[in-house]
């Protein structure tokens, strides 16, 4: 959390502020037994168990959007409010989608130790991809899928979406200049297969070797939302067996990933450790969010 966002929080209020204590499960018990608010970000589960270490606990802030680590309805029942940082970090994911896009899609990426090491493989990277007058497709075009939308519409990319809270007919379409699609035709129409979806009974597995089949076999997929909604291995395959252009995951079914996944070694994938939402210039934003409104939920 933002060193300046934790002083503002210290200035009106006893703060207990340790990155490691959800590593140490019994410390963050004890220090919840007087706690009326809980901050975390998402390798700290809130479920039933920790709650009922903090008999007076008021609020969870969540230091980010998705809430799949906090047992909601166990909040709600006791009355405890739960206060993502819807928007804070949209930026910093948008970025993240477009950037790896055009790595992937240009393949360039690859040519660094080759090149340092005197070789030359100007021919066999020559054949990469602009992203100018491809389709980015969507799946989620909440807040964080319409700014990528922008972002790619910006740079000369068309924009797909489909979303099962959005009809067709959603004025929300034409607003954001993108194209409505059942989610079988966005795959099949995609260059680019962009995830922003929560993690539910729905979404688990919604990528799987049926829907990676349906894409084009050189389309790009990224995965910003959480690793559940993806079937890793699916996703290996497919890439080792050329029937997908490239990969960019930011997030997986277990994290830390597990030496030995079947993504290991595979070509034309970039995997990175759930930083696309982080920036210094998004932790200040999630961060100063979630002070103010915590400290306005523990308002008298």
């Amino acid at each position: 959390m933002d060193e300046r966002a934790v002083d503002a929080l210290r200035s009106r209020f006893a703060v207990v502020y340790d990155e490691a204590l959800v590593d140490r499960p019994g410390e963050l018990r004890a220090a919840l037994r007087d706690a009326d608010a809980l901050i975390v970000r998402n390798r700290t589960r809130v479920d039933a168990g920790l709650l009922a270490a903090a008999p007076r606990l008021k609020v969870v802030g969540r230091l980010g959007v998705g809430l799949d680590n906090i047992d909601t309805a166990a909040c709600a029942s006791r009355g405890i409010d739960v206060i993502p940082a819807t928007g804070a970090n949209a930026q910093a994911v948008a970025e993240y989608v477009i950037g790896a896009a055009m790595l992937l899609m240009r393949t360039a990426y690859r040519s660094t130790e080759a090149v340092a090491d005197g070789a030359w493989p100007r021919t066999t990277l020559s054949d990469g991809r602009e992203v100018a007058g491809k389709a980015l497709g969507l799946v989620g075009f909440g807040g964080i899928g319409r700014l990528t939308a922008r972002l790619a519409q910006g740079i000369g990319m068309g924009t797909l979406g489909f979303d099962p809270q959005l009809p067709a007919s959603s004025p929300v379409w034409q607003a954001h200049r993108t194209s409505p699609r059942t989610l079988d035709e966005l795959l099949a129409a995609a260059d680019v297969v962009s995830l922003h979806v929560p993690l539910t009974a729905q979404t688990r597995g919604l990528i799987d070797a049926p829907r990676i089949a349906r894409m084009k076999p050189d389309a790009i997929l990224v995965n910003t939302s959480r690793g559940g909604v993806v079937d890793e291995a699916a996703v290996a395959s497919a890439l080792r067996e050329g029937r997908l252009g490239g990969a960019a995951l930011d997030v997986f079914d277990r994290e830390p990933l597990p030496a030995g996944s079947p993504l290991a070694g595979c070509p034309h994938l970039l995997l990175t450790p759930h930083i696309a939402g982080l920036t210094r210039e998004s932790n200040e934003r999630v961060s100063s969010l979630i002070a103010e409104k915590v400290a306005a939920a523990l308002a008298p």
